[in-house]
């Protein structure tokens, strides 16, 4: 019973029969009990009015109206009693009823006494159920059962339609890895799903990408020292500083790879974090290694993130800024609930036309990649994976007097 379709059927089949069986056990549960009083006895009080008023000539057969020296026996209903001597009376007729019920005889049996003293005896109208009754009641639940199995089967299908039609596009994936579209039709959930359905498919397109960019990055990278070290390996003895150098580099880029998966890999857990301390930490740090940064105005603002993570990203970024912009100054700000994280550096920035690429892995703004300074250039990839990750977002600018702004930004806690 692990299928949806089974279940709803199931379901629409129980709650169907299930209502349709209490409402018959409460019809024959009346039922059972026979007509109210208030229809039979006046039908008895104007029988009895017929036989009074016809005696002493001969009493029809219809009537059914037996005559005895005494009343029938059983135990006495003194409420329907006391109802058809009222009714007899206010029809004129001074006569004594009594209506009785015996616990081996079904209904009920009224007795009048007649001006001649005799009793005449009269079964009070009672329904009784129809024989076989249970064979009735197992045909009427069965022809309950087709025709709510039909019906469930066939809205279960109408239902199900959608769920199958997003299961049919997500069986479909190319060999590329890539999910087909999804039409986003149907009721607000099945759009819902669609709609996730096709922003994964979005995703998943843009991480290939990167991947893919990565990849051909790498061996453009590594093809340029290895060809070096080919065109070297003739003079080992007099180029061993230039071979240390190109192997510590490849050292360098593969490292810087490795971290940028295991960024995407290894997520630390999401916490409230003292951006403000975290940033003055990060700032003495750098200024213990040397580099030039400065803090400007901060001020106190949580975020939500993780904190190994964010240390990594805002590291990166600081150290890009100290090194290729000669010298940095971080700003914090609290704008429209927003903490507003700004590193200004004073160096000559990057072409307007590059600014969008910086993100990429192995960015550098010389396209002959020649590296005055040592780095993969992955750090600003890294940077931007973690803070996005953590619902940021941090964007470049040059600035108008010169130099590199970033700024990061992150909903305040």
């Amino acid at each position: 019973m692990n299928s949806l379709r089974r279940r709803l059927i199931l379901l629409l089949v129980i709650s169907i029969v299930g209502v349709v069986g209490l409402a018959t056990a409460a019809v024959l549960s009346v039922r059972g009990g026979g007509p109210p009083p208030e229809l039979t006895v006046p039908w008895v009080a104007q029988q009895m009015e017929l036989v009074a008023r016809l005696l002493p000539g001969p009493i029809p057969d219809v009537l059914r109206v037996q005559f005895a020296e005494r009343p029938a026996g059983g135990k006495v209903d003194r409420a329907e009693t006391a109802m058809l001597n009222d009714i007899l009376h206010r029809r004129g007729l001074d006569l004594l009823a009594i209506i009785s019920a015996k616990p081996d005889q079904p209904g009920q049996i009224a007795s009048v006494q007649l001006p001649d003293s005799r009793w005449a005896i009269m079964q009070v109208p009672h329904l009784k159920p129809p024989g076989r009754e249970w064979l009735v009641l197992a045909g009427w639940i069965s022809l309950i059962v087709a025709g709510a199995t039909a019906v469930s089967v066939y809205f279960t299908a109408v239902l199900i339609r959608p769920l199958e039609m997003l299961e049919a596009a997500v069986s479909k994936i190319g060999s590329d890895g890539m999910l087909a579209a999804v039409p986003e039709v149907g009721s607000a959930e099945v759009k819902a799903t669609a709609h996730a359905l096709n922003q994964l498919s979005s995703r998943l397109k843009t991480s290939m990408e990167s991947r893919m960019r990565l990849v051909a990055a790498a061996g453009h990278d590594l093809r340029t020292p290895m060809t070096r070290m080919r065109l070297r390996a003739e003079f080992l003895d007099e180029e061993r500083d230039k071979w240390l150098h190109d192997l510590d580099e490849l050292d360098r880029i593969a490292d810087s790879a490795i971290r940028l998966v295991r960024e995407e890999v290894n997520q630390d857990a999401v916490e409230p974090i003292d951006l403000e301390k975290m940033v003055r930490d990060i700032s003495a740090e750098m200024a213990s290694l040397g580099h030039a940064v400065s803090i400007g105005h901060l001020d106190k603002v949580s975020i939500r993130a993780g904190a190994l993570g964010l240390r990594r990203a805002l590291r990166n970024l600081i150290v890009n800024a100290a090194t290729h912009g000669k010298a940095c100054t971080i700003t914090l700000a609290i704008t429209d609930r927003r903490a507003v994280l700004t590193i200004f550096d004073n160096g000559p920035g990057i072409p307007s036309d590059l600014i969008n690429k910086a993100f990429e892995p192995f960015f550098r703004v010389d396209p002959g990649r020649q590296q005055s300074i040592p780095g993969a250039g992955l750090g600003l990839a890294i940077a931007k994976e973690i803070i996005e990750r953590y619902g940021g977002t941090v964007t470049l600018e040059n600035r108008t007097g010169g130099g590199l702004a970033q700024t990061v930004l992150f909903a305040a806690a």
